[in-house]
């Protein structure tokens, strides 16, 4: 149905159940709390599938880490154990987030977003952030590491898409409407780079650009926006010599002075694509994930799927990530068409969060990008990850299941 056409079914429906108001939340059945059954069937089987598919690869990716003196403590499961408990915590909060109605998030957005940027101050702590190898990313909470990064990407998602609601009437003025949302973004970044952590700061601030855009912001003055930041992220490269040198490892990977160095995981993680072919080693037979390639189990494991998988595994995955990206925009579409504004910019913007940090995860894997530490989303190892992940698209679905409710005239 095209959307000229979606425009009209609604306006109809509208008429038909006496110009029912548009709003952010809708009454569900009264009390009767909201059911899987009330959701987009595809949309939780394909969750479902990649973050099952990330299961059975993290086992196989992590199940040879005990022979490694540093993980020699832990047992061959070990890793599966502990991401499968963050996919358990991560469904039960999900269950709870998806009964929560938009208009709280709405009302609470920017107190996410402060919450996020407090998290991100106390990681920087000495005695509070956990290093790992050289970055302070993590809060140690016991039964799992929690990373501010992930809650600060839902957060600007919230955020932004507030903040365009509220500066609607003067989106075209930039220090009134685009000003303060680079000022924010910018605090985000400083406090990431402090971890360091590039790779998150590059993923938040696609989200609040792709949502300044999508928003409406005047042409002119995103390209200008997107000119100053592009130009920010090339001056931080210059002037840190790692950065600099992974760049140039990046564009030639197999020159010696690169392939043992600041190029080893991209030259390995190569290798295991070219293993794979078409139909792959085999579930299990990888040879690079026996400690020949480094975080196999986490921002790599896409190289491990080519490998055992092939090409056809890969392929999958892709095509997976692809559905879902473009699911998540028209539910966004279909908010905005409804007027909930708020509801389809947030929505847009988780969009962008899974697809970007994907698109990002799978070229790095292959060559395209150079090396970032971006997990791949739903499926790599991390707790914090796939909590994070899966309560966004808690959010998602529920905006789907109100602007549903909403078409049918407001009665679940």
């Amino acid at each position: 149905m095209s959307w000229q056409g979606l425009r009209e079914r609604v306006a109809a429906q509208r008429d038909r159940s006496f110009g029912l108001p548009v709003q952010d939340s809708v009454r569900l059945g009264g009390a009767r709390p909201v059911r899987l059954a009330d959701f987009d069937h595809a949309l939780v089987l394909v969750v479902l599938a990649l973050v099952a598919f990330g299961l059975v690869m993290v086992y196989s990716a992590s199940v040879a880490l005990p022979d490694n003196p540093k993980f020699a403590r832990y047992s061959a499961t070990y890793f599966l154990s502990r991401h499968l408990l963050a996919i358990g915590i991560g469904l039960v909060c999900a269950l709870v987030v998806v009964q929560l109605p938009i208009a709280f998030w709405e009302r609470h957005a920017g107190h996410v977003f402060l919450l996020a940027l407090l998290l991100l101050v106390i990681v920087l702590l000495p005695f509070v952030g956990k290093v790992v190898n050289y970055s302070r990313r993590w809060i140690p909470l016991g039964i799992m590491n929690f990373q501010p990064s992930e809650l600060a990407k839902l957060a600007i998602a919230l955020y932004a898409a507030d903040y365009m609601v509220r500066k609607m009437d003067v989106k075209e003025n930039f220090f009134q409407a685009v000003w303060p949302m680079v000022v924010a973004v910018a605090v985000v970044g400083v406090l990431l780079l402090r971890q360091p952590d590039m790779g998150a700061f590059i993923v938040i601030a696609t989200i609040a650009m792709g949502i300044l855009f999508l928003g409406g912001v005047n042409g002119r003055m995103f390209l200008l926006i997107a000119t100053v930041l592009v130009a920010t992220f090339a001056i931080i490269i210059a002037f840190d010599d790692l950065r600099r040198e992974r760049i140039f490892a990046y564009l030639d990977p197999w020159d010696p002075k690169y392939a043992q160095g600041k190029a080893y995981q991209l030259t390995h993680s190569l290798i295991a694509f070219g293993r794979g072919e078409i139909f792959g080693q085999g579930l299990g037979a990888s040879v690079e994930k026996l400690h020949y390639l480094p975080e196999a189990h986490t921002d790599f494991l896409l190289a491990v799927i080519g490998e055992e998988l092939g090409f056809v595994g890969v392929a999958s995955v892709i095509v997976l990530f692809f559905w879902l990206t473009r699911r998540i925009f028209m539910i966004g579409r279909q908010a905005i068409a409804l007027d909930r504004v708020f509801a389809g910019l947030m929505v847009q913007g988780i969009g962008l969060w899974i697809g970007a940090q994907a698109f990002i995860n799978m070229g790095v894997n292959l060559g395209v990008l150079p090396t970032k530490g971006l997990t791949l989303p739903l499926m790599s190892y991390g707790g914090s990850a796939i909590l994070m992940n899966l309560v966004a698209l808690a959010i998602v679905l529920r905006v789907d299941r109100e602007t549903r409710a909403l078409m049918r005239g407001g009665k679940a």
